[in-house]
């Protein structure tokens, strides 16, 4: 019952928002509320879970979205962006781009948590579609499916990350088997499936798109680089150091306070008001300026994320996760299909690949030693799973919407299939794998 709920609850969102037009923010209040009491909570409960999903959404990614976009946006208006893609395209052609933009987002999604990546590239391939008349998401869905896939599969990401402490797996062979499941994952969903969106021409998000500048107006290419890079810089020298480090060593925590994504954005964003605002000779009310537009460009996303995040919690604390876990408990699938399995449905049900990914391993681990799963296969197993078909109950969705512009029919038919093959890629790569290491 819980999940026939959930399955309704989703149809009247997507029928409030595409059909009947209601504004995103308050269609997530009317469902969560709605949903919230025919899971039978109770109305101080529903309010508590609406107050606490909000919270935690935007807690988590407010400064790092607010942040993203403020360095975007000096990317963008120095010129900072057009003397990268002009640099990529003397070096690699408009032909290859899609593959620089889906290399560039793996390694940049190594380190990097999504929400960040997405903001450091999104800027550069709006510019680039923008600059060489190129379709938008064609060039951009690749670079997607990376950062995807790093986040899904990929420790140090929060939820694989988990699942590896919990399973007690080693850490260094499951990103080696990530790295091997990941590369076909990405180009059957970012480079094969990508090649088939061309007819996708809708214009992405003007605020990320700056004037052309003469050569002389725009900054150099090593400082452009360098302010693009730097939160990865930080990142992962501050990861790979402090793992040489004593733990709670002073130098320790000071890396590690660094390596913050919100700290190491914040740092990015003051060295790129120097290198791109103040040594181009503008002026601190004319950066301010800048910033403030930067924030009033992403501000609808912060009252989409909370009203998903509200929706997330509700089902959550609905028991919604909870009863899928149960249902699928003393299924006969194989193990590493009834992880990938358990988290999927999760995923689609909650909106979140985090619970989706930590909620199944806690049903799976007792499973892992009486039938000898590999450990580290069932977190890349799970770990795809919890990237299954991402749509109107999942922030992404939503930052992919608005920065690239589509309808709400055409992101179903890009972003959320381009996710349903992460995931589903992972499963089949997970297995393949299995069959070759036993």
């Amino acid at each position: 019952m819980p999940l026939l709920i959930t399955i309704i609850g989703l149809i009247v969102l997507i029928f409030l928002i595409s059909y009947f037009k209601i504004h995103t923010f308050l269609a997530f209040l009317i469902v969560s509320l709605g949903t919230g009491l025919a899971l039978n909570m109770k109305p101080e409960a529903i309010l508590k879970s609406i107050q606490q999903g909000t919270g935690s959404t935007l807690g988590s990614i407010v400064a790092i979205i607010a942040l993203g976009a403020m360095l975007g946006k000096l990317v963008a208006q120095s010129g900072a962006a057009q003397r990268i893609s002009t640099k990529m395209m003397q070096l690699i052609g408009t032909s290859h781009v899609r593959w620089a933009f889906m290399i560039t987002g793996f390694i940049v999604g190594l380190p990097l948590f999504y929400s960040v990546g997405f903001m450091l590239l999104a800027p550069l391939v709006i510019t680039v579609a923008y600059r060489f008349k190129l379709p938008a998401v064609y060039i951009g869905l690749p670079m997607l499916a990376s950062l995807s896939v790093t986040q899904g599969y990929l420790p140090p990401h929060p939820a694989p990350l988990a699942i590896v402490k919990q399973f007690n797996a080693d850490m260094g062979l499951t990103l080696f088997y990530g790295i091997i499941v990941a590369i076909p994952a990405i180009l059957v969903s970012g480079a094969l499936f990508g090649s088939t969106l061309k007819k996708y021409t809708t214009l992405p998000n003007k605020a990320f798109i700056a004037p052309d500048l003469a050569d002389a107006e725009m900054p150099s290419t090593l400082s452009s680089m360098f302010c693009v890079l730097l939160p990865i810089i930080l990142i992962s020298f501050a990861t790979v150091a402090a793992s040489y480090l004593p733990e709670n060593s002073f130098l320790s925590e000071s890396l590690n306070f660094i390596g913050d994504p919100v700290v190491s954005m914040f740092i990015s964003v003051l060295v790129g008001i120097y290198l791109l605002g103040i040594k181009q000779n503008k002026s601190m009310s004319e950066i301010s300026n800048l910033l403030g537009d930067s924030i009033k460009d992403v501000a609808m996303l912060f009252l989409i994320f909370g009203g998903a995040g509200a929706l997330k919690q509700v089902l959550t604390d609905g028991g919604v996760s909870q009863s899928i876990a149960d249902m699928m408990a003393h299924s006969s699938l194989h193990p590493l299909i009834l992880g990938w399995g358990m988290a999927a449905i999760i995923r689609v049900a909650v909106g979140s690949s985090t619970v989706s990914g930590i909620t199944t391993a806690g049903f799976m681990l007792p499973l892992l030693a009486p039938t000898q799963t590999e450990p580290h296969l069932m977190v890349l197993s799970i770990g795809a799973g919890s990237m299954m078909f991402s749509h109107v109950n999942d922030a992404g969705f939503w930052l992919f919407r608005e920065y690239f512009q589509l309808s709400m029919t055409d992101t179903l038919k890009t972003w959320s299939v381009m996710e349903t093959l992460v995931s589903v890629m992972g499963l089949l790569g997970v297995l393949v794998l299995k069959f070759l290491i036993l």
